[in-house]
């Protein structure tokens, strides 16, 4: 790829992201409802994971997605049929927006016959190949070259499709990113690398890690072009991902997207977060992405606030039946260990 192109790319990007939406024209008003409540019930499913996780009922590292709802639901929107998603551990939220059933994504966290890799795989290794959900990745960062391999095989099958390669903003430190940006600049791949930046890998902050703390610039080197989006804002996140997708398919490049978000929890159950204040967790959550888009529904008189109070509600016994279904259900018989499993 010459420099000239590459240039040109640069700016042929920047003018579609600065294509802003019609958000009237581009969502019914049952649309923004069905939204909104998708994102409480992202919400409202960790909340119970949590209450799970804290009774004993859950094992092992469980990591929430409190706080990043849009990204997820935002990118599902955007997406189109067949378009593929993989992630790192913080996995239950996306999987969840892809269409993924949430008693088996509960049944699978639980260790349940019913979960979605039969409860051998817990909260780190959930998959839904039948939504095109290619899991959540326990090794940091590793996701990324299989995310440029699933990519690699919808170029090489002539898909009309894209595969959003999710990472955490420490997973973007790792050597295997920079190798799979290259490659898929190298072969022109419809990837999208998505970094969720909550500000904490683990608890160091990326001030204290990085030097250059603008991440959707790291593609550069490899003609990868980036844009920095408002990860908690759901017209932000669609918007950006839909001009993404819409570059990533006419110019057969792939693409960088840093979404600046932000985790109301630590960064597993087993974090007690002192490495933040108080305040800072406050100052965020005056831009919970929930409350914006409920915000939006009133203000422009698509709901009441007592109807959007009556949907957290129905939503909340939802997930307690989601849960106590996910516990009554069977644990795996012994034989189970032996399935799935290879040996050379």
């Amino acid at each position: 790829m010459n420099k000239q192109f590459f240039r040109d790319d640069i700016e042929e990007l920047s003018k579609i992201f600065d294509k802003k939406i019609d958000i009237k024209k581009e969502f019914s008003n049952e649309d923004l409802k069905s939204i909104y409540k998708l994102m409480v019930e992202l919400r409202k499913f960790e909340e119970r994971v949590a209450d799970l996780y804290a009774k004993g009922s859950i094992a092992g590292f469980c990591h929430l997605y409190n706080g990043q709802e849009a990204i997820a639901v935002g990118n599902v929107r955007a997406g189109k049929k067949d378009d593929a998603y993989i992630t790192s551990y913080r996995d239950h939220g996306l999987m969840y927006a892809c269409g993924g059933d949430p008693v088996k994504i509960m049944g699978e966290l639980t260790g349940r016959e019913i979960g979605c890799s039969k409860g051998k795989g817990g909260s780190m290794h959930i998959f839904d190949l039948e939504k095109k959900f290619y899991g959540g990745h326990g090794i940091v960062g590793a996701q990324t070259a299989l995310g440029t391999g699933i990519a690699f095989e919808m170029k090489y099958n002539n898909k009309p499709n894209v595969c959003y390669t999710y990472m955490g903003d420490g997973g973007a430190n790792q050597g295997q990113f920079y190798e799979s940006m290259n490659m898929a600049s190298l072969w022109n791949l419809p990837v999208i690398y998505i970094i969720e930046n909550n500000g904490y890998a683990m608890g160091t902050s990326i001030e204290r890690a990085v030097y250059d703390t603008h991440f959707f610039n790291r593609g550069l080197p490899f003609g990868v072009i980036g844009a920095e989006v408002d990860g908690m804002n759901f017209f932000d996140v669609y918007s950006k991902i839909k001009n993404a997708r819409e570059f990533c398919i006419e110019k057969k490049r792939p693409v960088l997207l840093e979404m600046k978000t932000y985790r109301f929890r630590g960064h597993s159950m087993s974090d007690p977060g002192k490495y933040r204040d108080k305040s800072e967790i406050d100052e965020y959550k005056k831009v919970d992405p929930i409350t914006q888009i409920k915000n939006y529904l009133i203000e422009n008189k698509i709901s009441t606030e007592s109807e959007c109070d009556k949907i957290d509600d129905e939503i909340f016994d939802r997930m307690n039946e989601v849960a106590r279904l996910s516990l009554e259900a069977k644990e795996p018989d012994d034989v189970e260990l032996y399935t799935d499993v290879y040996s050379h």
